[in-house]
């Protein structure tokens, strides 16, 4: 049985949302905080998609969003009250799948979990056929490293890794990286490059126990120097 974390401090919320969802044949652990969250990831059934609330007592949702696709395979829904255009891309920064309001339906919740349990088992049967190679899932923002684990990126994470890799092992100019990376009305520099680049070799490293595929060419730019599949 599909299993869901609901990660909420609003008791009632928590509670509708669970019954609901148990009802509709999933089965549900609900969590009031972090540190509950994080027992109940350690010691509970692995689940296929956390759903998340970004105000909790004792964390920041985005963080813990973060925090979650260090170590954990699973989909992330953020719930929450916060829903301006730029907490959306925050969320989505942060590790989020998707991003709903809390006035979203109970309906419109299970909706978006078996859309997002659709597109992450696309993401494992791609992780299957590309065996031994590291594969840039374009559709899900993700890298499959060799032996088939799964890497959540950001947005930021998932652009720089897809310029590099579209060049196929030649350098990409970190002037042309820099440039495409900047957003409208945002502000990004080779300060900013280099913060992403620090992020994602300790990412891959942590995963693979190998050094980073990630090589800077001093004076150029980067380069990704392993064989990759865009998926």
């Amino acid at each position: 049985m599909t299993h869901i974390l609901i990660v909420e401090d609003e008791p009632r919320l928590r509670q509708d949302l669970g019954d609901f969802l148990a009802l509709r044949g999933f089965d549900v652990t609900g969590v009031a905080a972090a540190r509950d969250m994080r027992a109940a990831l350690a010691d509970g059934p692995r689940p296929a998609v956390v759903i998340l609330d970004v105000g909790l007592p004792d964390g920041n949702g985005f963080d813990l969003a973060m925090e979650i696709r260090q170590s954990h395979d699973c989909g992330i829904i953020m719930l929450t009250a916060f829903g301006d255009s730029a907490d959306r891309v925050r969320g989505f920064d942060s590790g989020a799948d998707i991003y709903l309001v809390k006035h979203s339906t109970l309906r419109e919740i299970e909706a978006a979990i078996r859309s997002l349990l659709r597109r992450t088992g696309n993401r494992r049967t791609i992780a299957e056929s590309g065996k031994g190679r590291w594969i840039l899932d374009t559709a899900n923002w993700a890298m499959i490293t060799p032996d088939g684990q799964v890497l959540k990126l950001t947005a930021t994470e998932f652009a720089f890794l897809n310029l590099l890799c579209e060049r196929q092992g030649d350098v990409c100019a970190r002037d042309d990286i820099v440039a495409a990376l900047a957003r409208p009305g945002g502000h990004f520099d080779n300060r900013h490059l280099d913060a992403v680049v620090s992020r994602l070799r300790r990412k891959f490293e942590r995963t693979t126990n190998a050094p980073s595929a990630i090589k800077v060419v001093y004076g150029v730019g980067y380069t990704f120097t392993a064989d990759i599949i865009l998926g």
